[in-house]
């Protein structure tokens, strides 16, 4: 098992674990993280698997993965690739890795045994009655008129829904425990149910599926999992996890231990309203780059480090609460700040042609590819008459504490000369399309042997060299902060989260950028090669701005 240096830091689970070793009560640590595979990660799943893969790399103990594959007609081979890869590409590799679906005879045999001890029947009320008799959480249910089978019945019935004599929903298998029970959890709850569906792995073996709260405890103990750490949300489930460790005798009883989930910021998590916005053609697809699915957030160039620093950063506490957006980027600007490599590239090109420099001359000028890590090198990039400017670079009534270029004005281009614009070209439309200027030949490198000073620096491409790109400039999905809690979460889409930049001019090197390195376009944001790009259409995304503009000009960042 491989991951950061560092893992998470000291918290109430940490402690726990911690007392369990010193005490004697366990001699190693197993945890495990056990998705189901009914969609993509998301950001929240990342919080999961760096708490679960780092605990037990913190204690020199084991992590599995471990599928619950147990509700076959949401399930798809494809996710359990994706989350597969997505569990590497964070840092992690699993001890070992197992499916529920693996443990389905145990299952079995594990539910005979609760009908055989009096306490599980089959019940024949239907879905609808299930609910009715259940009842509130400020009035007690009521027993099923089937709650009394006999043994033999239960068990004639149990293995007739097991060979398929039954139509889906004929019958369920329930745990016998109190229908006044305080904890609605503990009201008889479903153990199993018919379900004539493919399966990805027992094909049609099975027509009969375990429910999650039977399947979960019980794999958890198979597998030799000490603590089973899982959201806040489980924690009305504990009771029942328990009992059915204690009432099945499992082989040993793993402790539950549940952490607040996160909730994170613009973002929806929901698996339901995920499926919806791809289905209805919000986005395009589960790798979407506005999407907080782990796959979604690798396509836009975030790093697995920047991930990990985040769910480190936020901690482990027993309390639910909402988590800033600028959080997680903050984290990705600042693993990229310090790896990143430096390019130009213009995304809005305004023309400049140099009046006064020779038409057939042009000058290789040395940039550095980092300038706090000098170890990184320098790259040449090619100076000639005509170049493109960022056209947000140029104003031509120009205020006072404008520092960038307009007519009479001096500004420095990175790397190469001072120049001052002397004219300014418009279209029959009155758009500037041109500008020109001259330079001083006297301040190649960016000084003047005089000691002038100017104020503003642009960064610049030449145009006979520069190459074409589109960039995808992605914002934050949804305006609202919390979208989930309104009554249509689609309204608060954000129309900007993507603005695609068609005519945009990098730097020639660009033509072979790496798909797996994150680039700084200087004074613009962080890049990365998008999937699609290909040789004759580059196709770079923005990962993040240099700095967060969201709240400065009303939820928008540019």
């Amino acid at each position: 098992m491989t991951a950061e240096d560092n893992p998470i830091p000291s918290n109430f689970i940490q402690t726990i674990i911690q007392n369990d070793l010193d005490s004697g009560k366990h001699t190693t640590v197993h945890t495990r993280f056990p998705p189901e595979p009914n969609g993509y990660l998301h950001i929240g799943h990342a919080k999961s698997i760096c708490l679960n893969f780092g605990m037990a790399r913190r204690f020199n103990g084991k992590c599995n993965l471990r599928f619950d594959d147990t509700n076959p007609d949401k399930e798809e081979v494809e996710y359990m690739h994706a989350i597969e890869a997505d569990v590497k590409w964070l840092g992690y590799e699993w001890d070992e890795l197992h499916f529920a679906s693996d443990y389905f005879n145990h299952l079995y045999m594990y539910a005979v045994k609760l009908i055989t001890t009096g306490k599980a029947y089959v019940d024949s009320l239907s879905a609808e009655e299930i609910r009715e008799y259940r009842g509130t959480l400020k009035a007690p249910g009521k027993d099923s008129p089937y709650r009394n089978r006999s043994v033999e019945e239960n068990l004639g019935l149990f293995q007739r829904m097991k060979e398929g004599e039954f139509d889906d929903g004929a019958h369920v298998l329930r745990a016998k425990i109190n229908m006044a029970a305080p904890n609605m959890n503990m009201r008889d709850p479903t153990l199993y149910r018919i379900k004539r569906t493919h399966h990805h792995r027992t094909g049609a073996e099975w027509v009969i599926y375990p429910m999650y709260d039977f399947t979960h405890c019980l794999s958890d103990s198979i597998e030799g999992i000490t603590h089973s750490l899982c959201t806040l949300e489980f924690e009305d489930h504990r009771a029942l996890y328990d009992w059915v460790l204690d009432e099945a005798g499992a082989p040993c009883h793993p402790q539950q231990i549940e952490f607040a989930r996160l909730e994170l910021e613009y973002t929806i998590t929901s698996k339901r309203k995920l499926h919806q916005l791809i289905d209805e053609g919000h986005v395009s697809g589960w790798d979407d780059p506005r999407m907080t699915t782990i796959s979604g957030i690798r396509r836009r160039g975030y790093t697995p480090a920047s991930i990990r620093d985040f769910c480190e950063r936020i901690g482990v506490t027993k309390k639910d609460s909402s988590i800033e957006m600028a959080a997680l980027e903050n984290c990705v600007r600042e693993d990229l700040n310090e790896h990143a490599l430096r390019v130009m590239g213009v995304l809005h090109p305004l023309k400049v042609t140099i009046e006064n420099y020779p038409d057939d001359q042009s000058e290789e000028m040395q940039a550095q590819n980092h300038p706090q890590n000098p170890a990184l090198g320098t790259r040449s990039i090619t100076f000639t008459k005509t170049l493109y400017i960022e056209r947000d670079d140029f104003m031509e009534d120009a205020p006072k504490k404008f520092f960038r270029l307009s007519v009479g004005r001096e500004v420095r281009l990175r790397y190469a000369y001072y120049i001052t614009c002397t004219e300014v070209v418009k279209n029959e439309q009155g758009e500037v399309i041109e500008l020109i200027c001259s330079y001083d030949p006297e301040t190649r490198g960016g000084s003047s042997p005089d000691g002038r000073k100017v104020k503003g620096t642009i960064h610049w491409v030449s145009a006979e060299h520069a190459v074409d790109a589109q960039v995808n400039a992605y914002d934050r999905l949804f305006t609202h902060p919390n979208p989930g809690s309104t009554d249509n979460y689609i309204e608060h889409l954000n129309p900007d989260s993507l603005i695609v930049l068609k005519n945009c001019k990098l730097e020639p090197a660009l033509a072979n950028a790496d798909a797996n390195t994150s680039y700084q376009f200087e004074r613009t944001g962080y890049f990365v090669l998008d999937k699609d790009s290909c040789s004759d259409a580059l196709i770079f995304n923005r990962t993040v701005t240099l700095r967060d503009t969201w709240g400065k000009i009303g939820g928008r960042s540019d």
